[in-house]
């Protein structure tokens, strides 16, 4: 294939990216220059795939048929035939980086089932889902930097769904209302003796801050087995890894100060902007030393 189609192709996913987010990282200075374009081209086909399954109003099976050609094009990609911009310049990559083609698919499967599913019997279920929906962002992320370790597929793994845990805890009013989504297990809210109206009223009792603390802890404690990771990594890489721990762990401290205020989105003051810039810098080692006590803590259970 001539380079200039794949250049186009890496164009085009930059001005979806763009598009979608202005904010997004591939003008960023954490990012090496190199890899702006790959990390866009993930970026576009993971925001294209989340549109189809959230944005606009769509029925749910014009949603799916979406999805469906979707990973159509991804199939094509795969076996070499595709002719989209998007497909064209994710085979580059995957070809270049050695990425498995399967995170990519995980990753389809995630957001169909947000079309699909609603609500999750167990945690387990939960973490099957996340496993499909924030892991493979951060292993193709690693595959993109040269680190895919057992150890550091493993712990990125944990730093990923701690994030999406913490997405849910922080929407959990928000997804029921605009999506008639609940991600808290249902198995933990009927062991507490909650249900469903609890969050359509917005209930506030020492029952929903029972489970809400559960949840917080225990996204807490996948963070920390999963920080060791963000130390390793060298350069900006690393840095930017670790800030991104100190801040999830700044939103669940957030979450546990809000006990009047279960449903808000917390925001975070400069206090705690300025705690996670110290904790991300100059106070990584003690972060460190706590999150080896949390493991042996965790394993001595």
């Amino acid at each position: 294939m001539p380079l200039n189609t794949v250049e186009d192709a890496y164009l085009s996913s930059l001005r979806l990216a763009r598009r979608h987010y202005e904010n997004f990282p591939v003008a960023s200075w954490i990012l090496p220059r190199h890899l702006r374009k790959p990390v866009a081209v993930v970026y576009a086909f993971a925001r294209t795939a989340d549109d189809f399954a959230d944005e606009g109003n769509l029925t749910p099976q014009q949603r799916l048929n979406m999805l469906e050609i979707y990973a159509d094009a991804l199939r094509q990609a795969e076996d070499g035939t595709a002719t989209q911009p998007l497909f064209v310049a994710l085979r580059a990559i995957v070809t270049q980086f050695d990425i498995p083609w399967h995170y990519f698919h995980d990753l389809l499967s995630a957001f169909t089932q947000d079309v699909t599913t609603k609500r999750y019997a167990t945690r387990a279920d939960v973490l099957d889902y996340c496993r499909r929906s924030a892991n493979p962002v951060g292993r193709i992320l690693l595959h993109l930097f040269g680190h895919t370790s057992e150890q550091d597929l493993q712990q990125s793994d944990s730093i990923c769904t701690s994030l999406q845990l913490i997405n849910f805890l922080q929407d959990v009013a928000q997804d029921y209302d605009e999506n008639d989504r609940i991600y808290l297990p249902l198995e933990q809210m009927q062991s507490i003796g909650i249900d469903e109206s609890y969050i359509k009223n917005q209930v506030n009792d020492t029952a929903m801050r029972r489970l809400l603390q559960e949840e917080i802890t225990y996204a807490r404690n996948l963070m920390l087995s999963g920080a060791p990771l963000a130390g390793r990594l060298q350069g900006r890489i690393g840095l930017e890894l670790r800030f991104i721990v100190a801040g999830g762990l700044s939103i669940l401290d957030a979450l546990e100060r809000q006990r009047n205020d279960l449903y808000s989105r917390p925001r975070l003051g400069l206090r705690s902007v300025m705690s996670m810039c110290y904790t991300a810098t100059l106070g990584w080692r003690r972060l460190e030393v706590t999150s080896e006590n949390s493991l042996i803590s965790a394993s001595r259970r």
